[in-house]
């Protein structure tokens, strides 16, 4: 995979709200680049495009919410998307002694079961089919997460703390196949979560992370995508809250990348390509991503495998959970070691 040999490629820095649609649906060039917050209005997406053939782009269209909570014990995914044809809602949880996965999946044709704001936390996320039931609101206290199947039952609060950044980010392909991605990674979770009506803890310590997608994609696509929280050091000592957020491909050869270390709380974007090294034969032996300012082990625990074959529609997905560890650094050149990082990677393929 192609890897940037510097960091000295300068991304736009988005500082203002901007939509991402001109009016008849293609990308607005103004709004390519990344920022700190949630400045992109995504309403245009979904709309099709207009020209003199009527409306086109159906199918391409692709809207999601995805949260993860994390805890010393359990891992809860929440899925809530709206894929033009089809919507598609999973709650997904995991053991991390035993092993064990509960697993509920609904997929419903179109997008009417699908609730998904124009703008990130400008309104509710719903999920409403009898399998599957998610909410996800804004309050007072931070972002509310609810999700019900037969076996679980999630009611997680995530709060934001003041001045802390995310990573939003503008990927065009052209000007009619883009995507805006938010990615915020390392919040803390409090909350319930029961598995069979059992309560189990999401204790201090437990975080949550958040994949907030809209866009216009192509039919192919394959992505990398990790995370990974914890603490990190410095060389005088001095320990430090430390988030990273890597992706890898679907950004290849374009003019942004999804790539950020956080340092408590605040963003320290990688504007280079990452280069990934891992085993399709293997997914469970160590992976390495490095870059300009960083070079990372990743150890996974568990591969959680998924695949789908429907005719056209196809995909196959590897997310593998366990630790970090290496080193990265800041944009002022603070090197910050790290050893086991929670998170996860992924490599995806998709025909949608």
């Amino acid at each position: 995979m192609t890897e940037r040999a510097t960091d000295d490629v300068t991304e736009r820095e988005i500082t203002a709200d901007v939509p991402l649609c001109l009016p008849g649906g293609r990308l607005n060039p103004d709004a390519v680049g990344w920022s700190r917050a949630p400045r992109h209005d995504t309403s245009g997406v979904g709309r099709g495009l207009r020209g003199l053939r009527g409306l086109r782009g159906l199918g391409r269209n692709k809207r999601w919410e995805y949260w993860a909570v994390v805890t010393p014990d359990h891992v809860v995914a929440l899925t809530t998307s709206a894929l033009d044809y089809a919507a598609l809602h999973q709650v997904w949880a995991w053991d991390r002694a035993s092993g064990e996965e509960v697993d509920a999946v609904a997929i419903a044709p179109l997008n009417g079961t699908a609730t998904l704001p124009g703008r990130l936390g400008a309104g509710p996320v719903r999920s409403r089919t009898r399998a599957v039931a998610i909410a996800v609101d804004e309050g007072p206290a931070g972002t509310r997460l609810r999700a019900r199947t037969a076996r679980v039952d999630l009611d997680v609060t995530v709060p934001r703390p003041a001045g802390r950044d995310l990573l939003g980010v503008v990927v065009p392909w052209s000007a009619r196949r883009f995507q805006y991605t938010v990615k915020d990674v390392g919040l803390p979770a409090a909350g319930t979560l029961r598995i069979d009506g059992a309560e189990v803890p999401v204790p201090a310590g437990s975080w949550a992370a958040l994949d907030h997608g809209r866009g216009r994609w192509p039919y192919r696509a394959a992505w990398q995508w990790g995370v990974g929280f914890g603490q990190g050091v410095a060389q005088d000592g001095a320990r430090h809250e430390v988030a990273v957020q890597l992706g890898g491909t679907w950004t290849r050869q374009g003019p942004t990348t999804e790539n950020g270390v956080f340092v408590d709380g605040r963003l320290h974007k990688l504007h280079d390509e990452l280069d990934w090294t891992f085993d399709r034969g293997a997914y469970i032996q160590p992976w390495r991503v490095r870059g300009a300012r960083l070079d990372l082990t990743f150890v996974p625990a568990r591969d959680r495998v998924s695949r789908t074959q429907l005719g056209l529609v196809a995909s196959s997905t590897h997310q593998c959970f366990g630790a970090w560890s290496g080193w990265v650094t800041t944009h002022d050149g603070t090197r910050l070691d790290v050893d086991g990082l929670d998170g996860w990677a992924e490599d995806v393929a998709q025909r949608w």
